[in-house]
């Protein structure tokens, strides 16, 4: 959760390395990279949790406002819905179209996103996934329902997790997801 303006400095920082390399930056913004224009959503989204957390005033108000309604714009853009406070620091998302996330899902740190992934609820009940650190979700893969995956999970691509997974490194895999292996051994 972002609070101060130090601590929006700091992911800000890291995430703009991640999109934006030294090498390409320049060219990126010329030609309106997806990337580019995804590091200016995560940017906005960034800022609207520092706003929303610091609605206290109505300047912060105002631009909680205005920061959420260009985060909608681009997201519309690059379909990309999620909400203020669901990731920690270090999101990464490789290709953009169809990411959805619950607003109640809570995402740790260094996030991955590979596209077409769904995180949220299980149409039955409002319980959203909470997933650990250094999740990395595949191309296509969904987590639903009232599910809690460790730390350094990885789930394939194609996978929809229904089950919490509380076993750290596990590999899951498959329809509904089960651990096919844990990374390392």
């Amino acid at each position: 959760m972002i609070t101060t303006k130090k601590q929006i400095k700091e992911v800000l920082k890291a995430e703009k390395d991640f999109y934006l390399s030294k090498h390409s930056k320049f060219q990126r913004i010329i030609t309106l990279d997806s990337t580019y224009v995804l590091y200016r959503y995560i940017r906005n989204l960034r800022k609207l949790e520092y706003y929303y957390n610091n609605r206290k005033n109505v300047f912060n108000l105002i631009m909680y406002v205005l920061c959420r309604r260009k985060r909608n714009i681009l997201g519309r853009k690059l379909g990309v819905e999620m909400h203020p406070n669901n990731f920690d620091a270090g999101l990464k998302i490789w290709h953009t179209g169809n990411i959805i996330v619950n607003p109640h899902a809570k995402i740790g740190k260094n996030c991955v996103l590979h596209g077409d992934n769904c995180i949220g609820n299980n149409g039955k009940d409002d319980a959203a996934p909470v997933l650990g650190d250094n999740v990395r979700l595949g191309v296509g893969a969904k987590v639903l329902g009232d599910v809690k995956l460790a730390n350094n999970v990885t789930v394939a691509a194609g996978a929809v997790v229904i089950h919490s997974c509380e076993q750290e490194n596990a590999v899951l895999a498959g329809v509904p997801a089960k651990c096919v292996k844990i990374a390392g051994e």
